[in-house]
C-alpha cells in the first residue's frame, strides 16, 4: 500500500501549501522591513506563520482526500426479529 509522504506532521499536498506560505512569509519579510521597518518584519513574519498554522488545521479538519460528511444524515438500521407470534400476527 502506498503511503503519502511526510514531514514535521503535513501529509502530501499540505506540505506544498505550508511551503508556499514560508516561501510567501519570507518574501513579504523582506520586501515590508525595507519598506516599513521592524514593524515590516512583523508582518512578514505573521503572514508565513498563520499560513503555516492554516496548513495544519485544514489538513485537520479536511484530511488528504476530498470526502463527502453529512453530519446531518439519519441512518436507522433494522433490526431482525426472531419472534415467530410476533411476525405472524403482522402477515395477517
Amino acid at each position: 500500500m502506498k503511503k503519502p509522504l511526510v514531514f514535521f506532521g503535513l501529509k502530501d499536498k499540505y506540505i506544498y501549501y505550508a511551503m508556499g506560505f514560508a516561501v510567501g512569509g519570507f518574501m513579504t519579510v523582506a520586501i515590508m522591513s525595507s519598506l516599513i521597518g521592524g514593524w515590516g518584519l512583523l508582518v512578514g513574519a505573521a503572514v508565513g506563520g498563520i499560513g503555516i498554522w492554516m496548513s495544519y488545521k485544514t489538513q485537520d479538519t479536511k484530511g488528504l482526500h476530498n470526502k463527502t460528511k453529512n453530519d446531518e444524515e439519519l441512518h436507522i438500521i433494522s433490526v431482525q426479529i426472531k419472534n415467530a407470534k410476533f411476525l405472524q400476527k403482522n402477515k395477517s
